[in-house]
């Protein structure tokens, strides 16, 4: 049963004593008594509880840290035996588990009550960033769906993980498989398939859903057949780890006002050069030209518990 019982008599010497938890030792040659046995402290505290018991049927409770993280709850009840004789009924039951569990429960609840609260500001700050940058309604919905079901599936991964983050390509092949699944292969992946926090993970999800939809949208690669090329790499600095994500994407402009329309017509700009590298403590570089599209974010890798 996992419980000890003891049973005193009205006087309260003990008659019977089973099981009794390995913290506490009955001292050879010395009769049983609840000082005796758990100490002064706890011995104290038991005889000020039994004393408050009066009557058959009373009941009290208390619960104990034994020490090494330990914890035992005794109950007390007055109970009537045979010829009408008043006994006290200890039982003591091993709480230690139950109390882990309880601690646990709450440190998760903890931890996702704090999870809960950076993802709804992250969702805030994609709305604000992505109305501000919308002329119609249509135009707003269409985008912020878009980050959202990017959020949505790097959230995935993490909670697959336990939440100890997500691999890079993993998040690149989320975004490849949804927008690019004809033509896989004209995105490669190169470099070090770095295991990124939760916090990068979001955020770095979402840079590569605007790249990658921007590519699809107002990109050349799909019909010049050129591979866009994302790296990741994995340095250690002076100022600790340190990892750079590129992007680079062939790219077609025949003239200047090709290359005016197509920087107009991309979006997500913001999103890019200042809400993603802000929110992972890096830096960003973004650059249009007639050749190519480079993106660059270099950011501190941070440490895992």
């Amino acid at each position: 049963m996992g419980a000890s019982l003891i049973l005193q008599d009205k006087t309260g010497k003990y008659v019977c004593i089973t099981t009794l938890p390995s913290y506490w030792k009955l001292q050879a040659g010395q009769a049983p008594s609840d000082l005796g046995i758990f100490g002064d402290d706890i011995g104290q505290r038991l005889a000020e509880l039994k004393a408050g018991l009066n009557k058959v049927g009373d009941r009290a409770e208390i619960e104990v840290e034994a020490g090494d993280d330990s914890f035992f709850e005794f109950r007390c009840r007055l109970v009537e035996m045979a010829e009408h004789d008043l006994h006290m009924i200890t039982v003591i039951i091993d709480r230690t588990e139950d109390r882990r569990r309880e601690r646990l429960l709450r440190a998760l609840l903890r931890e996702v009550s704090h999870r809960s609260k950076n993802l709804l500001a992250i969702i805030q700050s994609i709305a604000s960033q992505t109305a501000r940058y919308s002329g119609t309604l249509d135009m707003f919905l269409r985008k912020f769906r878009g980050r959202l079901h990017a959020l949505s599936q790097s959230q995935d991964l993490i909670t697959d993980s336990s939440w100890r983050g997500a691999y890079f390509r993993d998040l690149l092949k989320q975004q490849v498989d949804r927008y690019v699944q004809d033509h896989p292969d004209l995105i490669q992946a190169r470099g070090d398939d770095v295991l990124l926090t939760p916090n990068a993970s979001l955020h770095i999800g979402l840079a590569l859903h605007e790249l990658v939809v921007n590519a699809v949208s107002h990109g050349t690669f799909l019909q010049t057949r050129r591979p866009i090329e994302v790296s990741c790499a994995y340095e250690h600095t002076q100022d600790g780890p340190m990892v750079t994500i590129s992007w680079v994407e062939p790219h077609t402009a025949p003239d200047e006002d090709a290359l005016n329309a197509a920087r107009s017509n991309r979006f997500g700009s913001t999103v890019l050069e200042r809400v993603v590298p802000a929110s992972v403590g890096g830096t960003a570089s973004h650059h249009l030209d007639k050749q190519e599209v480079r993106y660059e974010l270099r950011f501190p890798l941070e440490v895992f518990d």
